[in-house]
């Protein structure tokens, strides 16, 4: 158990109480003034009225004009010449070095990652693809499928380049936990359906797509990807393991309500910035850039149907 420290509790109590002071002392002069400025406007202007309300033939007593008070401005330079204050650093010592933490550079970026409608750019890629990646150390198995909704993406663009750790927190700032859930087949390919319609990001699937008459997107078909790119076909019978966000999870209702119907709810205790992260920090060990290149994850089938 850490034991206080008196000298700091007095410090903080001294410091609280100066405030205190400094308000009650501002709060009474504001009062004052009010006080003053109500006297001086009921003065100014004003008639003196005779006894039974009959109105009077003097002229309205005026009162003096304030007398001018003189001001003086003058600059005070802040510099490295004023000392600083101790008790002050001390207090922002632990956020300062979060902030230093923050701009570590983790890695590069082979070039530019921006969201996009479609199935949320080269920037969901990037982030479903690590996130993959990270699952399948975490579960030390092969994951076939991961989903994400493009909305937690926070941020729209990340420039070629180094890339700090300040940007993958702005990007998923949410503590968003990492599941794994059984669906069938049948139930899968309803999950990219919602997909292909919501514009959200997946790694594992190739998604065959068309606009339909609304300018909206709807699922053609879809097949799994195994580590070799082989398209794997999905049998509606079959159970598959895919791993997603507890976010979609609790939505309960909705497009991602298909969630609900899967069994087999099971954690990993990462989250997805988290896992995110140690992806690139695994790949600048291995002096990789981060490579998220726009594939044929989403493929645009056919003319558009909008046509007459």
């Amino acid at each position: 158990m850490s034991k206080s420290n008196p000298a700091k509790n007095k410090t903080e109590t001294s410091a609280i109480s100066r405030l205190i002071r400094v308000w009650c002392i501002h709060l009474l002069l504001v009062c004052a003034l009010a006080i003053s400025s109500q006297k001086v406007a009921a003065q100014q202007g004003s008639t003196v009225q005779p006894r039974f309300g009959i109105p009077s033939a003097r002229k309205p007593v005026q009162t003096a004009a304030p007398a001018k008070t003189k001001s003086r401005v003058s600059e005070i330079l802040v510099d490295e010449s004023i000392p600083s204050d101790s008790a002050l650093k001390k207090m922002l010592a632990p956020y300062s070095a979060k902030v230093r933490a923050l701009e570590v550079v983790m890695g590069k970026l082979a070039q530019e990652v921006k969201k996009d409608p479609v199935g949320g750019g080269n920037l969901g890629n990037f982030v479903a693809d690590g996130i993959r990646v990270q699952s399948s150390a975490k579960l030390g198995k092969p994951v076939l499928l991961t989903v994400i909704n493009s909305g937690g993406l926070r941020k729209n663009t990340i420039a070629a380049g180094d890339l700090r750790a300040a940007d993958i927190f702005e990007l998923l700032p949410f503590e968003n936990a990492l599941i794994e859930v059984d669906l069938t087949g049948e139930q899968l390919l309803k999950l990219l359906n919602v997909i292909v319609s919501a514009g959200d990001a997946l790694s594992g699937a190739r998604i065959k797509y068309r606009m339909n008459v609304d300018n909206r997107p709807e699922l053609v078909g879809a097949r799994l990807l195994d580590g070799q790119g082989r398209e794997i076909e999905i049998d509606p019978k079959l159970s598959y393991s895919i791993v997603t966000i507890d976010y979609l999870l609790k939505l309960g209702g909705g497009r991602y309500s298909i969630l609900q119907e899967g069994k087999n709810v099971r954690p990993l205790g990462l989250t997805i910035r988290d896992a995110l992260m140690d992806y690139v920090k695994g790949e600048t060990a291995a002096r990789r850039p981060i490579k998220a290149a726009v594939d044929d994850r989403f493929v645009l089938i056919g003319s558009d149907v909008r046509k007459p």
